[in-house]
């Protein structure tokens, strides 16, 4: 089986970097992780990467990323904690080709501090959302969310370890079902094909 081959972009830890990893040393896993390109050398990240020896590289601008693209035949990008917000034309040249994981149930609590805003908000449940990358930041079309339940007494980080744990399951999800082409988009909304239900997960509709 051909697996699509794939770049994660990082800034920190790594730990979903870590998630994907994990995932793709299954051999049916139908994603490689070819890839892991940082704006920080510094970023443990890259230490995982070449820990599972995956080619690592660090970039100072998209022109750099773009090249690494090219080098290593990437097909699809993860965003996995990158703080750097890619520009339209980098985004539009890799359209529906670009994952990322967000903390929050989108459309709500975009950008920073997304946790602290659900506790801000009141809100009872809150998650995390992995979608494709648009122009408009936290905004593209949502592939899986997962729900966890907003307790009296969490605090932003606490609250931030559980959604973590989530992450961890989400993010492998969905690029196995965007890797196996089992997801579409039509009018800004995903439609996936033979789900692989899992408890927790919330997904679009199936065709």
């Amino acid at each position: 089986m051909a697996r699509v081959r794939t770049a994660v972009f990082v800034s920190g830890s790594g730990s979903n970097l870590q998630a994907l990893i994990d995932a793709a040393e299954n051999p049916d896993y139908p994603a490689q992780i070819a890839l892991v390109v940082s704006n920080k050398k510094e970023a443990y990240a890259l230490e995982r990467a070449r820990n599972a020896n995956i080619p690592v590289t660090v970039i100072e601008n998209e022109q750099e990323a773009q090249l690494a693209m090219q080098e290593h035949n990437i097909e699809l990008i993860c965003l996995a904690g990158f703080m750097k917000i890619l520009s339209a034309d980098f985004v539009n040249a890799w359209s529906m080709k670009i994952l990322n994981i967000h903390p929050s149930l989108l459309p709500a609590h975009r950008g920073l501090h997304a946790q602290q805003q659900a506790l801000d908000d009141g809100v009872k449940f809150s998650g995390c959302t992995v979608h494709f990358v648009t122009p408009e930041m936290d905004a593209g079309p949502i592939i899986v969310q997962a729900i966890v339940p907003v307790l009296p007494e969490d605090t932003s980080e606490i609250l931030a370890k559980r959604i973590l744990v989530q992450e961890h399951k989400c993010y492998p999800l969905a690029l196995k079902l965007v890797a196996a082409d089992k997801v579409s988009v039509a009018k800004d909304a995903v439609k996936i094909q033979q789900p692989h239900l899992m408890d927790g997960f919330m997904m679009n509709p199936v065709d």
